[in-house]
This record gives C-alpha cells, sequence and structure tokens, in this order.
C-alpha cells in the first residue's frame, strides 16, 4: 500500500510504502473487540469496597423480645433492612484482570491498523517537528493535513514540542509509538505517525518479524 508522506505544511514530499501484512489485512473485528474490553478491564482498579452486617459496629444487643410485641423477630438493627446497617451483598475488593496471547494482541493491533488505512485515515510525515511548543502551532498542522476531527499522534521517542503543543487540544492526543493500542486507535479519527514510528511499529508488528 503506497502512501504519501507530507510534511508539517501539509505539502506531499514523496511516498512510501506501508507493509500489507500490517496496514492491509483482512480485520477481525472478533479480536478487536477482545481486545478492547481486555484493555478496559484492565484499567479498573477493583478497589470498591462496602460493610457487611458482620463489619458495621453496633447493633450487638436484640432490639427487642422474640414473641408478643406483634413485630417480626429481630436479632440486630445492624441488619440490612435498618438504617445503619451493613449491605446484604456488599462489593469486595476484586480484579478484573483480563489476558490475550501475544498472537491475539498483534493481529488486534494489526486490524485497527488496516480499518484506518482502508478508509484513508493514516497521515503519514516527514518529520514531526515543531519550532516552538505552541498550541497554535500544533493547529496550524493539523489545518495543513486536513484534519477536521480527533487525531492520535504516534511519536518515535520524546518529543517535547509536539506533545506540549498538543497538551491543551481535547481532541488530540500524542502517545509513543511502543504504546499502541487498540482502544486509542478506533477511538481517534485520524492517526498521525511520522515515517521513524512508522518503521517502528512495522519493525514488532510484521508477521516477519
Amino acid at each position: 500500500m503506497r502512501v504519501a508522506i507530507r510534511n508539517v505544511a501539509g505539502e506531499t514530499v514523496k511516498e512510501i510504502e506501508l507493509r500489507d501484512d500490517v496496514f492491509g489485512i483482512e480485520p477481525n473485528n472478533a479480536v478487536m473487540h477482545q481486545a478492547v474490553v481486555m484493555q478496559q478491564a484492565n484499567a479498573r482498579l477493583g478497589t470498591q469496597k462496602a460493610k457487611t452486617r458482620a463489619e458495621v459496629s453496633g447493633g450487638g444487643r436484640k432490639p427487642w423480645r422474640q414473641k408478643g410485641t406483634g413485630r417480626a423477630r429481630q436479632g440486630s438493627t445492624r441488619a440490612p433492612q435498618f438504617s445503619g446497617g451493613g449491605v446484604a451483598f456488599a462489593a469486595r475488593p476484586r480484579l478484573y484482570t483480563q489476558k490475550m496471547n501475544r498472537k491475539m494482541r498483534r493481529l488486534a493491533l494489526r486490524s485497527a491498523l488496516s480499518v484506518k488505512a482502508g478508509e484513508s485515515r493514516i497521515i503519514v510525515m516527514d518529520d514531526l517537528a515543531l519550532d516552538d511548543a505552541k498550541t497554535k502551532a500544533m493547529k496550524a498542522c493539523l489545518g495543513n493535513l486536513g484534519v477536521d476531527g480527533s487525531a492520535l499522534v504516534l511519536l518515535a521517542g520524546r518529543n517535547a514540542n509536539v506533545e506540549q503543543a498538543a497538551r491543551n487540544l481535547g481532541e488530540v492526543k500524542t502517545l509513543s509509538a511502543g504504546c499502541l493500542n487498540v482502544r486509542d486507535l478506533l477511538k481517534y479519527e485520524y492517526v498521525i505517525i511520522p515515517v521513524d514510528a512508522v518503521e517502528l511499529i512495522e519493525s514488532w508488528l510484521s508477521q516477519v518479524a
């Protein structure tokens, strides 16, 4: 798959051949869905906690005698039906962690990249370099590239100017190419990748690698 390489001004400088085994496969929707569910589950802290009737304080004494009052028998005012009582099925701390094997994770990434490539939503740049860490400069760059929606900017390494310039743009996220994930790929409309980040992605996602 041949894609134009553009500069900060939005001009086409040359072309690049993207690997078909990374950017041109038949997307596997089931694996992509499983990867997103896994990522969302692994982001959960699982620290919720409520007290049962055995853990709340008070209520050690029987509130009234067993028989003769006309009321239902009760053994403690800390039972769930009383105000201030424990929770019947209290939430407990737990792990929500899910796992996927490496081949499935990489297949999900290749599928998401192929979806974006098939929709012509991948923009390859020769060098994403800004002179100043200004939000205005980042907005101008995105305008030159024709980005009219949300964008995910993948970087091969640290780029302080780009990261700081995009920080105040709510619909733009910068991410290291090594931290590429399916949820971000599907969440943002456009994916902007410098050439060095493309080489990094292809080096560990290609089936030859």
